[in-house]
């Protein structure tokens, strides 16, 4: 089952304070920031995935529309 972003951001804060500790052999070290890495990278794509999902209410001339987010 796939982890929601809040789900892979904490398990991606718990690599880096591991990896920060440096209680780590380069093995471990290098295993775990591959997998940080994995894990930023899913999180950048559901980020991106979501600012394309969102909508800007727009009030022109007294009524209300809708137009895609642009950051």
């Amino acid at each position: 089952m796939s982890k929601n972003f809040e789900e892979q951001m904490e398990v991606l804060e718990k690599i880096v304070s591991e990896l920060e500790k440096g209680d780590l052999n380069l093995d471990d070290s290098v295993s775990k920031f591959e997998e940080g890495i994995k894990i930023s990278k899913s999180c950048n794509k559901m980020l991106e995935e979501a600012e394309k999902k969102i909508t800007m209410l727009v009030n022109k001339d007294g009524e209300i529309s809708e137009e895609n987010f642009e950051a």
